[in-house]
């Protein structure tokens, strides 16, 4: 799933191209493509688009009377829609600007999750965007301590949990532990000041490599592609101290991690139903 770097570069490349241009329509293309039953999805309607914006993993196109607030999800794309084909594979909804182009969110696969909210007022305080933390690159030390301590679970989930901290999935989750020296199974509670210093800057240096690698493409990239140290690496060097990258398997993800870097060398148990290290 595009987590903040992406969704972030994403957004500036799209404002760069389609901001001051004048919306003609916008349609559904899908039975769930809309989350939302007023206003009218056409509210927007001969209105210029005011800008791009991100927000966590969700992408905003403000038109100054209306607000589609879009998420990916794990297979969606918003990209420019030079065919305008009747029946888009995987077509979800478009956005017909006045000077002939378009924009096209498409979902690949068959789960349909992606989807877009048309928000009167002010976003934040409205579904889906009330309930997410703050933005990962924002956090400072004490209220990560703070939240870390007030929300006890192990980091790897609590990191991926977005009412928490905005932004980071899976990919993050796993280059952050690493980066910081703590073991994805660490419980919160018991993590004090210096983990939290770690974490944030952690937080802010992945985020930051994200983004100068984004930055650098025409579209958003597959999360094979993109930088890490240890996500997408299982049997490969550590890049920091040469010891084979591990993975904890689960249904639908993994993972992974340093023994050597975050766990003093112990090998976590490849199930879910093991004791890890705390």
């Amino acid at each position: 799933m595009p987590e903040l770097p992406e969704v972030r570069a994403h957004a500036e490349r799209l404002d760069g191209a389609f901001a001051g241009t004048r919306l003609a329509s916008f349609r559904a293309l899908s039975f769930t493509a809309l989350k939302t039953f007023a206003p009218a999805p056409e509210v927007a309607v001969d209105h210029p688009l005011a800008y791009v914006d991100q927000r966590g993993k969700h992408l905003l196109l403000d038109f100054g009377v209306a607000t589609y607030v879009i998420h990916l999800m794990q297979g969606g794309r918003l990209r420019p829609d030079e065919k305008q084909s009747a029946k888009p594979r995987g077509g979800v909804a478009r956005w017909v600007f006045d000077d002939g182009r378009a924009l096209l969110l498409t979902e690949a696969g068959t789960e349909r999750k992606a989807g877009v909210w048309v928000i009167d007022g002010d976003p934040e305080v409205q579904p889906p965007l009330d309930h997410l933390g703050p933005e990962a690159d924002t956090v400072t030390p004490e209220a990560l301590l703070e939240i870390l301590h007030s929300t006890n679970g192990r980091i790897h989930g609590l990191l991926r949990d977005q009412r928490v901290i905005a932004g980071i999935g899976r990919r993050l989750a796993n280059e952050v532990c690493h980066r910081a020296r703590l073991s994805p199974f660490a419980m919160s509670g018991k993590l004090d000041g210096a983990d939290a210093e770690r974490l944030v800057e952690a937080m802010r240096a992945c985020i930051s490599e994200g983004l100068a690698f984004e930055r650098g493409r025409e579209d958003m990239s597959a999360s094979k592609d993109r930088p890490g140290a240890v996500h997408h690496r299982k049997g490969e060097e550590c890049p920091d101290c040469g010891d084979v990258v591990r993975t904890v398997e689960y249904r639908s993800y993994e993972v992974a991690y340093c023994a050597s870097c975050q766990t003093g060398g112990k090998v976590l148990a490849d199930n879910t139903t093991s004791k890890f290290l705390k």
